[in-house]
């Protein structure tokens, strides 16, 4: 993997957390009936950091959930290796509530569609509203974000790669060289 550029360093980092949390509070005129559900894996750590920043603007903390898409992935049945499945934990019943759905990076659409699907199993939601840390381009589904932290338009030979603190011992966006498919 060769970095070609560091986007987002730790206090970009912390700077579009808070940006995020004060454009998801707007958009919902507060946070009655927002749940924040952030997807395994590094989206959970965000959506925790944006649940966080919300209680300190607002005094009031919103619902928290974790969601895993594993099974839910449209090409769960044609990769080679076994899928390492997580738990998906949402305690609460997300009927006739405003989901924020947060990712690391929002690229073909095809993860999130798979979200979509989890979450309508779980509840018929008000609204869900898509919040990712990147937007890389490439969608292969009709899917746009409502809240994105930064684009950044990539070649098809690149990738975006998020590192956090809780994970990777360092907060940081990184766009880097993709291996070569094929050789």
């Amino acid at each position: 993997m060769t970095i070609k550029a560091k986007i987002i360093d730790e206090i970009g980092f912390g700077r579009t957390i808070t940006r995020l949390a004060h454009e998801i509070v707007e958009k919902n005129k507060g946070i009655q009936d927002v749940v924040i559900i952030g997807m395994r894996t590094r989206g959970e750590f965000i959506a925790k950091r944006i649940q966080e920043k919300i209680t300190s603007i607002e005094s009031v903390s919103p619902e928290l959930g974790i969601l895993d898409v594993t099974l839910y992935r449209d090409d769960f049945r044609t990769r080679l290796k076994q899928p390492e499945v997580s738990v998906t934990n949402i305690s609460i019943d997300i009927t006739k509530k405003h989901i924020v759905l947060v990712d690391d990076v929002l690229y073909t659409g095809r993860t999130v569609r798979a979200a979509l699907d989890a979450l309508m199993d779980l509840g018929r939601p008000n609204s869900i509203q898509l919040c990712v840390l990147v937007d890389r381009g490439h969608r292969e589904m009709p899917i746009i974000a409502d809240f994105v932290g930064k684009s950044i338009p990539t070649s098809i030979n690149e990738e975006v790669k998020v590192r956090l603190k809780e994970i990777d011992e360092e907060d940081g966006v990184y766009l880097v060289e993709s291996p070569k498919k094929g050789l």
